[in-house]
């Protein structure tokens, strides 16, 4: 089933599922968005949103498609937004449940010391003294931090262990080695 006026589109190789469309927001085609972030920058900085149907319920499209986005502004706890291809609250509704991606390539450049979580998921963990710990699984955010989930092996089976990810255990992240050096030990 085709939603009219989406676009069939390609995703990007460097596409990053950024939050869910929730529900159509009033009625003039804006949508409520909840982003997978608690800053969803990702969301504002690009114009070009890439729909998939939902994994469960009905679907209004095949996907992936495009949207364009005419603006995007952050409401309450969630990011309410509005597309080129979406004129009413008929066209909002049949996105609910869409997952949304962004190219990576269109984030805004983080600071120093920031980084993006995907960026950060698959990275090898060790310690200071060269000791593997596991690679990043997940991260949680406990409110005041965020916390690294890695996952390692731990007699043949998987384990996790959480490494709090701030200053005074994470002495580096090297993205282009792939690794971050913590001060962290395996029995911790």
């Amino acid at each position: 089933m085709a939603t009219p006026g989406l676009e069939p589109a390609e995703l990007p190789a460097d596409a990053v599922e950024v939050g869910r469309i929730a529900d159509a927001w009033g009625i003039k085609g804006w949508f409520k968005v909840l982003p997978h972030s608690a800053s969803p920058e990702a969301l504002f900085s690009s114009r070009r949103w890439y729909l998939l149907p939902p994994e469960r319920g009905p679907k209004a499209f095949a996907g992936p498609v495009l949207l364009r986005i005419r603006e995007a502004k952050e409401h309450s706890d969630s990011v309410v937004a509005s597309a080129q291809e979406v004129d009413d609250r008929t066209g909002a509704e049949a996105l609910k449940g869409a997952r949304v991606f962004v190219a990576r390539s269109s984030f805004p450049t983080p600071g120093q010391d920031e980084y993006y979580w995907v960026d950060l998921i698959g990275l090898d963990v060790v310690n200071r003294e060269g000791v593997a710990l596991g690679q990043v699984k997940d991260l949680l955010s406990t409110g005041p931090q965020t916390v690294l989930v890695i996952e390692y092996q731990a007699d043949g089976q998987p384990a996790e262990r959480m490494i709090p990810f701030v200053a005074a255990y994470v002495d580096t992240v090297d993205l282009a080695a792939r690794r971050i050096i913590v001060d962290w030990q395996p029995d911790y």
